[in-house]
């Protein structure tokens, strides 16, 4: 059998083994081990090591926002203690001497305060039920239906981001005088329904979706109003969540649309119902206080609830 030519090891690489360990000539250090190839007991005290030479993360951004989250904070803090002063207390600083509720009992008792929130509580739900349903359906005929324009169409939904309220306001109440639509919860929802971030919103999560579920349901016959009614619309459910919340609070908030729309007292909305505090009871800042205090409720409430589909959805629409 033919012998392999070995290959000469220098004599200073070589080590000499005594029991359980190897020497190296002096003057010559032992050769670098993979830490990946050293014993679990070696890793730990390299970690150990590491860790120790690390320095200490800087504390500086979490001690911003910590201070930007009190400096928003203690405004709504303020309002709240205030509703609950005596009328003589409303403007001294720090803790009341005495609570009272009595502020809040006269708003809902003596001002048709509940009358305001029910006028927007239908307004607001009306306008995100019906919003959903056809932003979701314009959005999945944007991320998924093959016609022509339909860049040409998304760039005309999205540019109307560009133009507020009060640019269109004359011509839009022309519109709703000619349509029938003044002093009316017609009035106050048909023209508040369209919004583009819902439809731009809506489409960004529809082109996520993986299109094998479409091809499968296709396969099964159904056509693209089941494919949407039974695949997409139930895998949308975070982020119609997320956008409900925000339908909910851009209609709770609404002011100078009612404004504009409406003259019958039955008809204000919450947000009317507190600026009219204002010249009714121009000097009752407890009132007034306490007013803003109800009309902030159902805001924080919704917020809380849907907070958490609200991050979600931003976190798998591409939104950066």
């Amino acid at each position: 059998m033919r012998n392999r030519a070995r290959l000469p090891i220098p004599r200073l690489l070589r080590g000499t083994r005594h029991g359980t360990s190897t020497h190296w000539p002096e003057g010559q250090d032992a050769p670098h081990r993979d830490l990946r190839s050293s014993t679990p007991m070696h890793r730990t005290e390299h970690l150990l090591a590491t860790a120790r030479d690390r320095k200490p993360r800087p504390r500086v951004l979490p001690i911003v926002a910590h201070v930007l989250a009190i400096i928003a904070v203690l405004p709504l803090l303020w309002i709240v203690i205030s509703a609950l002063k005596p009328a003589a207390d409303v403007f001294d600083f720090g803790w009341p001497s005495t609570w009272t509720l009595d502020n809040l009992q006269y708003v809902l008792l003596k001002i048709p305060m509940p009358r305001f929130m029910l006028n927007s509580a239908i307004v607001s739900v009306t306008v995100t039920v019906i919003a959903l349903f056809f932003h979701s359906m314009a959005a999945y005929a944007l991320a998924r239906l093959r016609f022509p324009g339909r860049g040409i169409i998304f760039s005309g939904i999205m540019s109307t981001l560009l133009v507020s309220l009060p640019v269109i306001l004359v011509p839009l109440f022309l519109v709703a005088k000619q349509l029938g639509l003044l002093d009316s919860y017609a009035g106050l929802i048909v023209p508040s329904i369209f919004h583009a971030f819902g439809i731009f919103l809506l489409r960004q999560y529809y082109l996520n979706i993986p299109r094998e579920l479409e091809e499968a349901a296709d396969l099964d016959g159904c056509g693209y109003w089941r494919r949407y009614w039974s695949v997409i619309l139930p895998l949308s459910r975070p982020v119609l969540a997320s956008l409900s919340v925000l339908f909910f609070l851009a209609n709770w908030n609404a002011f100078l649309w009612p404004l504009t729309i409406t003259r019958n007292p039955d008809l204000r909305v919450i947000q009317l119902g507190v600026s009219g505090m204002q010249g009714q009871y121009a000097s009752a800042w407890n009132l007034i206080l306490a007013a803003a205090v109800i009309a902030a409720v159902p805001t924080v409430v919704v917020f809380v609830a849907g907070q958490r589909r609200l991050v979600d959805a931003m976190k798998t629409t591409g939104l950066k």
